[in-house]
């Protein structure tokens, strides 16, 4: 047998596994790094978090996967840059593990798996590509190849979650309700977790005992990806919005606002998936030339973008639950830390209670790395996860490709 074959095989049948999560989000911001322990699978999943680092990209990563983000700044993108960014960034996310596991004093060897989002640089669900030679085919790029981390760490690796999703009926996205479903389900509530990312999705989970075949997943529109690109437009040196300290000094322009909301996306049927394809600078112009808005602060710009990522949630939510839905809602990502988004949420969705996950024993921005973590432990120890066939199709599969260190 496979040497690679007989460890997988020992690893899956342990009590327990080691597993170290990755996530590199939309916003660029970084690399998620999580160091985890979870025991059993399936819904008798525990979780035990032991180290958690962002480890931030500089501008010439960041610049690197612009190249390519989306369709790059003018829609033309080298086959060749594409080609030769894929193990590029592999080797780059081995060596912010490997210097982790250093900082963490823990040796590569003690480590069972690695579990690799890579990096989303293009989301075509059919719905919105309508290519007419891929009518009805759903499809996703993540880069970050996992042979390279696989090689250069020495750790058993699993990677390419998305594309099982997509060959079994999916879109690819959003993958968050089956960790959310096996982690953070609760006889005592419903549950909305909802992640305020580049885009913005949530899962919703009906009580435990309730039927499972209600849970679902679904984004809903812009989360951060709107508001980054616009600060970074105006101000180069800044990533984000801290605090939403610009957005906070600014006024909702009622007429871009509306005029951003007719966009068919929000009128679509739930569940859906969207990305930065759709949401980016292009929307954003058009909409402002439409209102002759052009000219309008930068302030006034990131209130109403804000309004728009928590219109865009309350009206998903709305649009399941009736006008006044009254659930409980642990926020996560990037947009739990602007106090505006957070403000406008509450206010269109008053009867609801907010927290971070921290109150659910998840640190908010380790939230995404830890959801491949479950992935992978359920890949290697569990079953195929059957949830949400009652509002929409979520595959019951194991997902993520595995990469043998040698």
């Amino acid at each position: 047998m496979n040497p690679a074959l007989a460890r997988l095989y020992h690893i899956a049948r342990q009590p327990s596994r080691r597993i170290i999560g990755l996530m590199s989000g939309t916003s660029l911001d970084g690399l998620d790094v999580v160091l985890c322990r979870l025991y059993g699978h399936g819904p008798d999943t525990r979780l035990e978090l032991e180290q958690f680092a962002t480890v931030p990209y500089d501008e010439d990563v960041r610049r690197r996967v612009r190249q390519v983000f989306a369709g790059g700044q003018t829609g033309q993108v080298s086959l060749e840059y594409l080609t030769l960014l894929n193990p590029w960034l592999g080797r780059l996310h081995a060596d912010m593990v490997l210097d982790c596991l250093r900082q963490w004093q823990v040796e590569p060897s003690e480590v069972d798996l690695l579990a690799s989002h890579g990096q989303t640089v293009y989301h075509a669900p059919a719905h919105q590509h309508q290519h007419p030679d891929f009518l009805g085919q759903n499809a996703t790029l993540q880069l970050g190849d996992g042979d390279q981390l696989a090689v250069r760490t020495g750790i058993i690796t699993l990677s390419d979650f998305r594309q099982k999703h997509i060959a079994a009926g999916g879109e690819g996205a959003p993958l968050a309700a089956y960790g959310d479903y096996l982690l953070l389900s609760s006889a005592g509530e419903e549950r909305l977790l909802l992640n305020l990312g580049g885009i913005a999705n949530f899962t919703y989970l009906p009580r435990t005992g309730q039927d499972s075949s209600m849970a679902f997943s679904t984004d809903t529109g812009p989360g951060n990806t709107l508001l980054d690109a616009t600060v970074r437009a105006h101000y180069p040196t800044l990533a984000y919005d801290e605090d939403g300290r610009l957005a906070a000094a600014g006024t909702v322009h009622s007429a871009l606002l509306a005029t951003l909301l007719e966009h068919p996306f929000f009128a679509a049927p739930l569940p859906k998936t969207t990305g930065p394809e759709l949401f980016g600078a292009t929307y954003l112009r058009q909409a402002q030339e439409y209102t002759g808005t052009q000219a309008l602060g930068i302030e006034d710009v990131l209130a109403t973008l804000a309004e728009l990522s928590a219109l865009g949630v309350a009206r998903a939510a709305q649009q399941v639950f009736g006008a006044q839905p009254a659930l409980a809602v642990y926020t996560s990502g990037g947009g739990a830390h602007n106090p505006v988004l957070r403000a406008a949420l509450a206010r269109h969705l008053p009867a609801c209670r907010f927290a971070t996950t921290d109150a659910l024993g998840i640190l908010p921005d380790a939230k995404e790395a830890i959801l491949f973590a479950v992935l992978a432990n359920e890949a290697v120890a569990g079953q195929p996860i059957s949830i949400g066939a009652g509002r929409q199709r979520v595959p019951a599969v194991s997902m993520g490709k595995i990469s043998w260190p040698t």
